[in-house]
């Protein structure tokens, strides 16, 4: 029996990190993983759920679905934190510096969530899947941002 020596590439690799992440979501509609990285090191990473100490979807249900809110729409109206808002948290939270990083996530970030991108220094982003936000796209592009889909 032969072995498989293949390596992934640096994207790959940091994607699986981040989809790994995303298994710790408490959030009942979605799993997102979130990496920042830069100079292939990891910066911090982050997943969807509630703030620290409050309780999460998982134990009092989707506060989205007990409204109909579809999904894409009111992001503000939700318990918890997108992966990549709290990718950047940790970072802050932790001392360090986000400027010239890449941000590597399960799904295409959203409108609010590009804008702390953009404030961040984030420079690139690799996305695996999900819905595509107009606004979020329009934001990346004005801003110089490259967002790759593998």
């Amino acid at each position: 029996m032969t072995e498989d020596h293949s390596r992934p590439d640096w994207d790959e690799y940091f994607m699986d990190i981040a989809s790994l992440v995303a298994r710790r979501s408490t959030c009942t509609r979605r799993r997102v993983g979130a990496l920042l990285v830069r100079e292939r090191r990891i910066l911090s990473t982050g997943y969807n759920g509630a703030p620290t100490g409050l309780r999460h979807c998982l134990e009092v249900g989707c506060l989205r679905d007990q409204l109909n809110i579809p999904s894409g729409e009111r992001h503000e109206l939700c318990r918890g934190l997108h992966a990549e808002q709290n990718a950047i948290i940790q970072a802050a939270l932790h001392g360090v510096g986000t400027a010239g990083a890449t941000l590597y996530c399960t799904n295409h970030p959203c409108g609010i969530c590009a804008k702390m991108i953009i404030n961040a220094g984030i420079v690139s982003i690799v996305i695996l899947d999900g819905y595509s936000d107009k606004l979020a796209d329009e934001i990346f592009a004005e801003a110089g941002i490259q967002v790759k889909t593998l």
